[in-house]
């Protein structure tokens, strides 16, 4: 099998500090579903919360492990400084009102690369972009909200990177990855994967005198790249550490397989498999209902369920 270039993001891993805010905010005020609802596996008595399109659709899922006790984290440089969500050109007003009215501080629209982005947080600060692009062919559209199709969030468009030296990293999303060098403005480069499909931009920037972030509630944990199956990841897996990076054996995350290593500006990077997929265990009506556990913890599901905090969504009306 040839290997071809990482098409994207398959998705990204935050920290949360509140579970039941974390869903209120992603699930009611972006429109995201809750594609699913497990345990983080090396600390089952912690959510793993995963949003997206209806289906979970590769470039679409954000997940998170709410750490109730954990302290907010600083931004600096070596971490994930934004993520950008895609949205359609016309929305930007709507999505003004919207956040006004909910009291979330969002910025002016400014321009970028030609798009209009508006910047705003989540409630553990984490900075989130909307950004305005006219394709929005590529995801399933989730119809559960008040946000209607014309205005809803499209996916991801991509990730903002603070690094204090841009080139080493840019080196290993072209050179190993096979992204493209799209433009420069200022101190920002960005950078393409090989897709048509949502989440497709890295953009680097360059921030040499900016201290290193300090990890936290708020903080992005890693981004996960796309690759297609086990066999296309091996290859990835072979190539990387050829090129001198320390990279993981392949963990099995029930619905994607995963290697992790950090790229030379610190950043945690994973190649993650778009197969099994969020259908491997239950159905497409029935995403994020209940507490999925992976074979290996079911036979400790009644500690587990006694263990994690109980959900808004579950409580008796």
């Amino acid at each position: 099998m040839k290997r071809q270039p990482v098409q994207g993001l398959h998705h990204i891993t935050a920290v949360a500090s509140n579970p039941n805010k974390n869903i209120a905010f992603y699930q009611d005020v972006l429109g995201q579903r809750l594609v699913k609802r497990t345990v983080n596996f090396d600390d089952p008595k912690t959510y793993h919360l995963y949003y997206g399109d209806k289906v979970g659709s590769p470039g679409t899922i954000m997940t998170f492990f709410p750490w109730a006790h954990m302290r907010r984290g600083v931004r600096g440089v070596g971490e994930t400084g934004a993520t950008g969500y895609l949205i359609p050109p016309d929305a930007i007003p709507f999505w003004q009102e919207r956040l006004r009215n909910l009291n979330i501080e969002a910025s002016a629209p400014t321009t970028r690369f030609g798009e209009t982005v508006i910047s705003f947080a989540d409630p553990d600060g984490m900075p989130l972009e909307l950004i305005t692009d006219s394709d929005n062919s590529h995801i399933d559209y989730w119809d559960n909200g008040d946000i209607t199709t014309e205005h809803a969030v499209r996916g991801f468009q991509g990730v903002t990177l603070w690094v204090r030296n841009a080139e080493p990293t840019a080196h290993v999303l072209t050179e190993l990855l096979g992204f493209s060098f799209v433009g420069k403005e200022k101190n920002r480069s960005r950078y393409r994967g090989a897709s048509t499909a949502t989440g497709l931009y890295i953009d680097l920037l360059e921030l040499p005198k900016v201290n290193q972030g300090r990890f936290g509630a708020g903080s992005v944990h890693h981004i996960a790249f796309r690759t297609i199956d086990d066999d296309e990841q091996a290859e990835y897996l072979d190539r990387l550490r050829l090129a001198g990076l320390n990279v993981t054996p392949v963990q099995d995350r029930q619905y994607f397989h995963s290697i992790y290593f950090r790229e030379p500006n610190g950043v945690l990077f994973e190649i993650a498999t778009d197969a099994p997929g969020f259908l491997y265990d239950e159905p497409v009506d029935d995403l994020g209902k209940t507490l999925k556990l992976p074979s290996w913890l079911e036979p400790h599901r009644t500690e587990i369920e006694r263990l994690v905090p109980e959900l808004d969504m579950d409580k008796p009306v």
